[in-house]
Formats: structure tokens, C-alpha cells, sequence
């Protein structure tokens, strides 16, 4: 037997389904929200992971195409490797859930969130997000939720509580909000520069809605729960700190880590590891824990200095961003290149430009979406950080980091109508050490810039931490945090956006929620500190859009032709087309409405490849002039060829105006001519004239 259970979720039924599917699962939610349909399951290993430092969880979400009734693409017709679209939303359920399982707990916990039916009024990502912290709460497995999400759109200015997929594509807002009954888990936002007063306003609507969820929620743990199970704790026994603080003194740890200097002080922790291997040699037990020991004192004494010295591991004020510096220019075939520098944080982003064309093919689960015009990718290789390791492609954080930083831009680019080209900007990450994202942010705003495109305003990121004490009053809010403070703080609350409104948030926490005063100061703090950063930094490295993009990028023409002589310019097989291409070394794109992009490095040959589209769609009229090259000669005159394809004849009685016995006493194949139109002639031809046209 199941029982199904239901509550009116903004204007429409979300109903679960406990005990249908899924009954080997620890937790299994069958979430119906309208007609979309998700199925969420949580599972754990039954014993602690050897070997790892960290709580192995794993958040998959997963699209099927036959949820849209659709087939894949490829030979395989199978899904293959999860959509950035899956990415993005696994990472959106693992940031709000992650901190309510215990941190001293090593056991696999995966949670997966299996898409099988999508009705465009009701989003799969938020049906899901709720289907995982329901699976979870219901389960045996240890969790201090439940949790829910909420999330909120704005269209003409009115505010949507879960949006359908067309507000949530189109509006001014895509705002998701995870909350426990007390505090905001998470916030993920992209936002058509909207006022810090008024994302504050908005993020506390969706928390209210959160509150209803988990009522509901914690109504089905009440009937169908099952009692949390015991787990195996991996924490560091108090009598190690206690034993090692007589070898390490809090004084001597506190020396070590108040460095500004990253390397000196990542060698005396090494230093000081080894120190303590030395003293507890005979110890295994001890040893076996020393790595985990050595990490949480170290997080103890630099989380104790900041939030009752408010001293900072590099000597900075609370609010005071690393020293900045920005160029551009950089990469002299780029079509624009940028680097901005924060601290040890260092990007290189370079911008490269292409017709319309050329902007990626999407598929998936949403129909609004099938491309992408403007793409901002990250890498982050080992080197950034000192490591030594084979670059194997962008994994989940290359891809949410690059993500985050393409959202921060998006409101600010300029239509297509205005710009019509597909826009690439690629970070290089040169260094890091906190943040990049945001870097990423700031040299790509200018990289856009330096490449000419007309983006409206500029963009800047900051990141703001925090260390929290043992009350919810007690807490030291940190500008622009390094490495150090977002591995030992409680937050990393990145936010962009121009001088006028917020374009992007993204908040991740390791505590259990946030207080609305953290929430408010954290959003001010980063907009004080953008605001600095564009006025001092980004604004004397380029001011503005340049005019024109660069010589090394395409050029871009359009022209309009009669739809029904789409298939003149094309010719058969392709033929015609692909001879202009040959000529003039254009790109050449036609849509179905007859508008045809020209592109390429060269204006006269654009113009060259414009003027041949011009001359093969053209109603040819009486007294028209034209100039063409003689591709063929007979007794009776030549033919001359105006343009791929499109070629007149000129009578042997219209070359000169003396006669003549041959053609080929005036004409030679290949030559360059000038003819005017002479109209139609009796059978409906037409004829062309050399002699009756101006000659240059």
C-alpha cells in the first residue's frame, strides 16, 4: 500500500507518492507537480568510505528525452552525458542539503532525481530540488532537514511565485530560494539588474512559501519516516586537540597562519603536520586522524582571530578587497582579451566573435531553448594552485563557475538586432586563490568590451564570507574572501552586477542557514565593493565599448531577398552558394524568411558577395547597368556572367559600334565588362549591350 499526499503549491497541486516505487530505496518520493513528474531517491552505503577526508555525497539529476516525447540526438539515441541544464540543477540540490547531513559522517549518500515527464507550466528543477529533501527527510539516513525550495520570476514587473518555463525563460528575474523552517539554505539567482531592496524583498517571499513546503513536509515524516539510523563518526577525539596543543601551542599555530603569504604559510603547516607525526610515532590511532586534526585546529584558530579580533589571515580589514589590477589587450589575435588580477586570483579571459551560425545547438528538456548565442566557459587548470594534474575537461564546478559568470552578463549584452553575432568568452584561470568566478566575471565585462560589443553597462563580481560564533547575533561578515576563508568560513555569497541592480547570486553555505540581517549585509557589503571596483579598477583599464570590433574578427552584413528566390541564390545542390563562398571567401547564412548574413575578416569581399546575391535575385530592367566577366564566346556573340549562376547574352551586333566579323576580335574569355540592359526580346530573352554602356 502507498498514500499519496498533497498540498496546493502556488495555484497548483504538488501531490507525492510514499511507498509506490522505489521501496528498496532508504527514501523514495514519486513527485507530481501538474503533469511533470520526477522521481527522487536517497540511498547509503552501509559502511564509511575508507580513505576520504570529506562527506561523499553525490546529487545526480537526470533528463529523459522521452519525457517531452522526443527522441535523443547521435547514432546511439540514448542520453548520454547529463546537459549543462543537469549539471547546474544537481548542483542546485546539493548546495541547501549538503550541510544538514553531519560532517563527521563518511558514508555514500547519493541522491537521484529522475525526470519522467514534463509539463512546461510546472518546472522539473523544482519539483525536484523539493522530491530530494523529501526522499531524504523520510529516509533513515541521518539529515537535519527537512529543507524546501521555492522559486520566484518577475514579469512586467509582477512577481511569480514558481513560474511556469516561459516566465522563467523570458522575465526579469530567475530567483530559487532554499530554506529550513528557521533560516535560507541557499539562493541562486540570475536578475535583470534588480535593486539590492528588492532581491532582499523577493528572496524573504520565497522563504515564506518554503515554510508552507516544509510543514507539509515534515507532516509526511510524522506517517511515513522512518527513524534516522546511527552512524559511524569520524570526528577528532578532544583528547587529540588536547594532546596535541602541549606540542603545538595555540600561540605558535596562530604565527603559522596569520600570513599573507600563501606558500610560507602552507609550508609551516606542513612543517608543523610533521612535527606532530614525530611526536605521536608510536601512535596509530593518532596518526591515522592526524591530516583531519591538523585541518580543524587550524580552522579553530584562524575562525577564533577573525571573529573575535576581526584579524584576517593576511593582515586585511574585515571589508578591504586585495590589491586589484586590470589590462587589456593581452592575446593579439583575440578578438578581445582581458586580465583581471585580485590578490593570487588572476584571470585571463578572451572573447572571440562569430556569425549567428555558429552559436551552440542545445538539447534538452526545455522547447524555449535550442541555442545559445552568447557562451561563457571557465577552465581552472592544476597549475592555478600549484598542483600537478592532467587536465581531463570541465567537471561539475568548471562548468557551475562558468555558468555563473555567463548569467552575470547576459542582461547587459546587446540584442541581436543590434549585434548580430554569436559571442564566446573563455576565463583562464592564471591563478587562484578565492573567487574566480568573479574574476572571471570582471575580465570577461572588459574582454566583451576591448572585442567591441556594445554591452550596455559594465559588470563586476565580489565574493563576501563569514564566520559565525555560537549565537545568531554573533557573526563577522568578510569582503572579498581568499582561499583560507571560504575553506574554514561559514559562506561564500558571490554577487554581480552593474552600478544600478543586481544580474547574478550565488550563495553556498556550511552552516545551517542564514539570518536575514546576514543575508542584507552580505548583499550590501558586495555591492559597496563592486562599486569600487569598476570606479577604480575596471573603468581606468577601458572606459567603454570599443567602436568597431577588431580586425582579426569577422565582419557582418545582412541583405533581404524575396523568399521565393532563396533557392536562386542556393542553386541546385548547392552549387550557386557555394561558387560565392569560393569567390569571396564568406560565410554566407540564409533564413527562411530570405535574410541572408554575409561574414567574414575582408569588407570588399563581403561587399563582393552582397553585390553577386544582389545582381542573382534581381528583376533585370531595362536600361539597367551591370558589369560581368565573358565565360563564353559563339559566332552569334558572348555570354557574360553578372554572378554565380546568372549569366546574359550580348549580340555580336551590340559589342562595338562599328561591325565586326568575329567576337573574338574584341572579346576574350575572362574579360572584364560593362553591359546595360536592353529589356526583353521578342521570344522573351534577355539581351544585353556592350557598345550602348559607359565604359570605363
Amino acid at each position: 500500500m502507498y498514500k499519496t499526499y498533497s498540498m496546493d503549491l502556488a495555484g497548483r497541486q504538488l501531490s507525492i507518492d510514499i511507498g509506490r516505487v522505489g521501496k528498496q530505496a532508504n527514501g523514495c518520493a514519486f513527485m507530481h507537480y501538474g503533469d511533470t513528474t520526477v522521481l527522487c531517491t536517497a540511498t547509503e552505503s552501509k559502511a564509511p568510505r575508507d580513505g576520504v577526508d570529506f562527506f561523499p555525497l553525490s546529487v545526480e539529476y537526470s533528463e529523459k528525452f522521452y519525457s517531452i516525447g522526443k527522441f535523443p540526438g547521435g547514432f546511439m539515441k540514448r542520453e548520454s552525458r547529463p546537459s549543462e541544464n543537469a549539471i547546474l540543477t544537481s548542483r542546485v540540490i546539493d548546495r541547501p542539503m549538503r550541510p544538514l547531513f553531519p560532517k563527521d559522517m563518511r558514508n555514500d549518500v547519493t541522491l537521484e532525481c529522475l525526470v519522467m515527464s514534463v509539463d512546461p507550466e510546472c518546472r522539473p528543477e523544482l519539483v525536484a530540488m523539493i522530491g530530494a529533501a523529501v526522499a531524504t527527510s523520510i529516509s533513515d539516513i541521518p539529515f537535519a532537514g527537512p529543507c524546501a525550495t521555492t522559486q520566484v520570476g518577475l514579469v512586467d514587473g509582477k512577481v511569480i511565485i514558481n513560474p511556469n518555463q516561459e516566465q522563467w525563460d523570458n522575465g526579469d528575474l530567475q530567483l530559487t530560494v532554499a530554506s529550513t523552517i528557521d533560516k535560507v539554505m541557499m539562493i541562486e539567482a540570475g536578475a535583470n539588474e534588480i535593486p539590492e531592496k528588492d532581491m532582499v524583498d523577493y528572496i524573504y517571499q520565497a522563504d515564506a512559501v518554503n515554510k508552507q513546503i516544509i510543514a507539509f513536509i515534515n507532516k509526511i515524516v510524522a506517517e511515513a519516516g522512518k527513524p534516522k539510523q546511527d552512524y559511524v563518526s569520524v570526528a577528532v577525539p578532544d583528547q587529540m586537540f588536547e594532546d596535541i596543543k602541549k606540542i603545538v601551542s595555540p600561540e605558535e599555530m596562530e604565527t603559522v597562519c596569520f600570513n599573507e603569504n600563501r606558500d610560507i604559510r602552507d609550508k609551516g603547516i606542513a612543517d608543523i603536520t610533521e612535527k606532530l607525526k614525530e611526536a605521536f610515532a608510536d601512535n596509530d590511532a593518532y596518526l591515522a586522524q592526524l591530516g583531519d586534526a591538523v585541518y580543524q585546529y587550524e580552522k579553530k584558530t584562524i575562525r577564533k582571530m577573525i571573529l573575535r579580533d576581526h584579524k584576517r589571515p593576511d593582515g586585511r580589514e574585515i571589508t578591504q578587497i586585495r590589491p586589484l589590477a586590470a589590462e587589456v589587450d593581452l592575446i593579439p589575435r583575440g578578438h578581445g582579451s582581458a586580465m583581471f588580477t585580485r590578490g593570487q586570483t588572476q584571470i585571463c579571459d578572451v572573447v572571440t566573435l562569430a556569425p549567428l551560425s555558429d552559436a551552440q545547438k542545445v538539447e534538452g528538456i526545455d522547447p524555449n531553448i535550442t541555442s545559445k548565442r552568447y557562451i561563457h566557459q571557465y577552465n581552472f587548470p592544476a597549475y592555478s594552485v600549484g598542483e600537478t594534474k592532467v587536465s581531463r575537461g570541465p567537471g561539475r564546478r568548471e562548468i557551475g563557475h562558468g555558468a555563473l559568470a555567463e548569467k552575470a552578463l547576459i542582461p547587459v549584452l546587446p540584442s541581436i538586432e543590434e549585434f548580430p553575432y554569436a559571442i564566446r568568452a573563455v576565463s583562464e584561470t592564471m591563478e587562484s586563490n578565492g573567487s574566480t568566478s568573479m574574476a572571471s566575471t570582471c575580465a570577461s565585462c572588459m574582454a566583451l568590451m576591448a572585442a567591441g560589443v556594445p554591452i550596455k553597462k559594465q559588470v563586476a563580481g565580489i565574493s563576501c564570507g563569514l564566520v559565525t560564533g555560537e549565537t545568531d547575533d554573533d557573526f563577522v561578515l568578510l569582503t572579498d574572501i581568499q582561499g583560507l576563508e571560504d575553506f574554514f568560513g561559514d559562506m561564500d555569497f558571490k554577487v554581480t552586477g552593474t552600478h544600478d541592480g543586481i544580474t547574478a547570486i550565488q550563495m553556498d553555505i556550511k552552516i545551517h542557514g542564514l539570518t536575514r540581517q546576514i543575508v542584507e549585509g552580505a548583499i550590501q557589503r558586495c555591492k559597496d565593493a563592486r562599486e569600487y571596483i569598476m570606479a577604480n579598477v575596471m573603468t581606468p583599464a577601458i572606459a567603454s565599448p570599443r567602436a568597431e570590433v577588431s580586425a582579426y574578427a569577422p565582419k557582418i552584413i545582412y541583405t533581404q531577398i524575396n523568399p521565393e528566390k532563396i533557392g536562386d541564390v542556393v542553386g541546385k545542390q548547392g552549387k550557386t552558394i557555394n561558387e560565392i563562398i569560393k569567390r569571396t571567401g564568406a560565410q554566407i547564412d540564409i533564413d527562411e524568411t530570405g535574410k541572408i548574413s554575409i561574414c567574414g575578416t575582408d569588407k570588399a569581399a563581403l561587399a563582393k558577395a552582397k553585390n553577386m546575391i544582389e545582381i542573382i535575385t534581381a528583376d533585370f530592367e531595362e536600361g539597367m547597368i551591370l558589369t560581368g566577366v565573358v565565360v563564353s564566346i559563339k559566332e552569334f556573340g558572348a555570354f557574360i556572367e553578372f554572378a554565380p549562376g546568372k549569366e546574359g547574352m550580348v549580340h555580336i551586333s551590340k559589342i562595338t559600334n562599328h561591325r565586326i566579323d568575329h567576337v573574338e576580335d574584341v572579346l576574350q574569355l575572362g574579360q572584364k565588362v560593362t553591359v546595360k540592359c536592353l529589356g526583353k526580346d521578342r521570344m522573351g530573352r534577355l539581351s544585353f549591350s556592350i557598345k550602348d554602356a559607359p565604359q570605363q
